[in-house]
């Protein structure tokens, strides 16, 4: 989809997935690097896969001129060098645009490129805590925690391939060069979703509480033991009756619970306040009972035999043996240097007509100078001023997580998109907080909102003549469709691609669900949480000694946007070259198993299979959430270096444990326990922001754990312009996410608030798709369409 471009990767171990991203899409990725890089490690080939390589010493001279040549014919550079180091070097954006004036130039950084935390001294740990991951993160009982194979650099660079691309879209309309600065922190802020704005909206915050599922209304358990480890599952919809039936036939409940209540709308009517026989935490106290009888797997393939959704909590080696990714011929044999084999991660996508296709090795050694080339140039017409997606017409048919928010992104940036939903039932969001207010309500939920903003809303019945009609006339008129169903079910409604694309043959369908329409699990209709659970995300958070305690809510919804935005905004750009659509399909799982690349392969060739393990880090001490001053407040502080432990210790005075082994990692390690005690009762009269500017000072990676109401605050992220504050027709003034990248000269974020249920209903049928207003009122008037 992508091979007209060149892109120059100038980013180290932190930031290569995000060009390992437009690679995959079939761009021609080229390394910047020295001579004498490692080359070597597992991380190095999982997200250096299918690039080039070119030898270049930047900081000399004669580096810095090449790099001034390759940049010529390149369209997009990347780089995590820090705030001011390319400039300082010479190489920054204002001078390389004199080279090529139609650059994207991304800079990936902890905190954003300017503010006042741009350069703070950082690490997964205290990304994990100004970002809001942590205090989601964890049970009350106990420190805040991150998840133990670090992740936040990671969100950030995935989303360094869809800011690109949202920035090459806008480089197409205006004619003009980009500056893209996308912000760590900012994305791992964006993994807390609804508890974001939480405080905001509701005015409480959200709190860390293991793995209870937070819906305002609601908290419920969503981990619980099996015979042999632990399984998600979720009580809703058809999950709750059909084990209904289950515990009836085992003996776990009696027979008469079978119409005690209607089972199928048990988990509406409870968030809906309805009145039920059976209270919910009965019913999960008698789930549990019947979990902790059979094993995980066992409880698993049951559920997809009968449609029950329950998922294991995977190791990576249950990931890896996984029989449904091996149906899907999803992963890719890897040979590394040395020639042992291992399987790495593979598709994040499936488009139909441009298929990604197994890639090269990472290169090891130097490739041919690159040939010179012209770089892209703008659209016919261009105009400074045009938003990325201007004149994109989107039909967004999904519901709930990763559908929502990836059309969201096309909304945010200037595209039509019109919201598809229904009244029986709303979309779950919709019942689920934080509430305006704390007051509930199917147009008062911003969990619902932080992923529909820019959208317009319109209801149709798509089982109903009238929904249908209407329906089809939005696939005729739009240029993409995104929907998130169960697999099979838009084919079984008769709107599925094949009818799409009779209706329109250059049209874009994206489908996107947990596991992907083929395998023998792609039944399974569940969330991000299951998802998360199978991937082995569940198995890797929390404390050794108890059960998983996160990641917080539908993780890996928060993961695979970052793809599938990539992946449709490089097919709306061979669109635009060839006139082809196609269809796109998204395994939830797949995409975020990239997530944990670097540690499958690690499996493979130690044999070590992480688990979650606190706040313990394998290569830094002191590496901990401490207590400061306050009820619940908390401080992450990480050494990584040696000089950053003699700059810790000089900071706590006598404070700090004695003793000559503790200038190495390996003597701290082995009084690990000691030095963090020292440490907490140091920390735990102070002022947390105080005590960050005071290590920050010193070089010391330190940072707040921070709840949606720190995040609101939060000078780095209203620097940024982060938080928007929009109005909606019936909560009014509510604050909603921004977005984790900015793009200079371009004031990015939500355009206006999500709609409420049917808002756009009547303007979608008589001015988007041109009804007449008498069928308009006839299609109304027959049940299908609604206001």
């Amino acid at each position: 989809m992508l091979s007209p471009y060149r892109v120059l990767d100038l980013t180290d171990s932190h930031a290569q997935l995000g060009p390992m991203i437009l690679a995959d899409l079939g761009a021609e990725v080229i390394r910047i690097e020295p001579r004498g890089s490692d080359r070597h490690s597992g991380l190095y080939h999982v997200y250096n896969r299918g690039k080039k390589l070119t030898q270049c010493d930047i900081d000399t001279p004669e580096g810095k001129a090449q790099l001034l040549e390759l940049v010529k014919s390149a369209d997009f550079l990347f780089e995590d060098a820090g705030p001011g180091a390319m400039a300082a070097r010479g190489l920054g954006y204002a001078d390389l645009i004199q080279a090529n004036p139609t650059l994207v130039y991304v800079g990936i950084s902890p905190f954003g490129q300017d503010g006042p935390y741009a350069n703070h001294a950082n690490t997964d740990l205290t990304l994990a805590a100004m970002g809001g991951m942590a205090a989601l993160n964890g049970e009350g009982d106990r420190p805040p925690v991150r998840v133990t194979v670090p992740q936040c650099w990671h969100h950030g660079a995935a989303e360094s391939a869809a800011a690109a691309l949202v920035a090459h879209h806008r480089r197409l309309q205006t004619g003009e060069p980009q500056f893209v600065d996308v912000s760590v922190q900012a994305a791992v802020t964006w993994t807390a979703i609804q508890a974001m704005t939480s405080y905001g909206v509701q005015g409480k915050n959200m709190e860390r509480a293991g793995t209870l599922l937070q819906l305002g209304v609601l908290t419920m358990p969503l981990v619980y033991p099996a015979r042999d480890g632990e399984v998600v599952f979720a009580a809703f919809g058809g999950a709750v009756a059909s084990i209904i039936n289950w515990m009836i036939a085992d003996g776990t409940v009696p027979g008469s619970w079978i119409d005690d209540d209607n089972w199928a709308q048990y988990d509406i009517m409870v968030l809906t306040g309805a009145p039920v026989k059976h209270p919910m935490e009965e019913l999960l106290a008698k789930a549990a009972e019947f979990f902790a009888k059979y094993p995980k797997q066992e409880l698993f393939n049951r559920g997809l035999r009968d449609g029950v959704t329950i998922a294991p909590v995977a190791t990576l080696e249950d990931v890896l043996g996984f029989d449904h990714l091996e149906a899907r011929n999803y992963w890719y044999d890897y040979e590394l240097p040395g020639g042992r084999k291992v399987r790495i991660p593979g598709v994040f996508a499936r488009p139909g007509r441009t298929p990604l296709h197994a890639p090269g090795p990472a290169p090891m050694d130097a490739d041919p100078a690159p040939a010179a080339r012209p770089a892209v140039g703008p659209l016919p017409g261009a105009k400074p001023g045009r938003l990325p997606f201007e004149g994109l017409k989107v039909a967004d048919f999904s519901w709930i997580g990763v559908g929502p928010i990836s059309a969201k992104y096309f909304a945010d940036h200037g595209a039509t998109v019109v919201r598809v939903e229904t009244t029986n039932p709303p979309d779950r969001l919709r019942n689920a907080g934080p509430f305006k207010d704390g007051v509930a309500g199917v147009n008062r939920s911003q969990f619902f909102g932080m992923a529909n903003s820019s959208k317009k809303g319109v209801v149709l019945d798509l089982k109903s003549a009238a929904g249908k009609k209407v329906a089809k006339q939005l696939l005729a008129w739009c240029d993409v469709a995104f929907e998130s169903f169960t697999p099979g079910t838009m084919a079984d409604l008769g709107l599925g691609y094949d009818v799409a694309k009779a209706l329109n043959p250059e049209i874009i369908m994206a489908s996107t669900c947990l596991m992907g329409q083929t395998g023998p699990a792609r039944s399974l209709a569940g969330f991000g949480y299951h998802a998360a659970a199978i991937a082995g995300f569940y198995e890797i958070t929390g404390w050794p000694d108890r059960s998983p305690a996160g990641p917080f809510t539908a993780y890996t919804d928060v993961i695979a946007p970052h793809f599938l935005v990539a992946t449709v905004a490089a097919a709306l750009d061979h669109h635009r070259r060839t006139g082809e659509g196609q269809y796109i399909e998204q395994s939830q799982m797949e995409a975020a198993l990239h997530f944990l690349a670097p540690e499958l392969v690690e499996y493979q060739l130690s044999g070590a299979i992480p688990r979650r393990a606190g706040n313990d880090d394998p290569t830094m001490c002191p590496h901990a959430i401490f207590p400061s001053a306050g009820e619940d407040q908390w401080i992450a502080i990480a050494c990584e270096t040696d000089a950053q432990w003699a700059a810790l210790a000089r900071e706590m005075a006598s404070a700090a444990p004695a003793g000559a082994d503790l200038a190495t990692f390996a003597g701290r390690q082995r009084r690990k326990d000691e030095i963090h005690a020292a440490v907490a009762a140091w920390s735990a009269a102070q002022d947390r922001y105080q005590l960050m500017a005071r290590l920050q000072s010193a070089g010391v990676p330190a940072g707040p754990v921070q709840r949606s109401s720190d995040l609101l605050a939060d000078p780095q992220l209203a620097h940024r312009r982060y938080f928007r504050m929009l109005e909606h027709p019936e909560m009014g003034m509510v604050p909603y996410e921004g977005h984790q990248f900015r793009i200079a000269g371009y004031d990015n974020g939500p355009r206006f608030a999500a709609p409420c249920l049917g808002e756009h209903t009547w303007e979608v049928l008589t001015e988007l798709l041109g009804i007449e207003e008498g069928e308009a009122g006839e299609l109304l008037a027959a049940g299908g369409v609604g206001l």
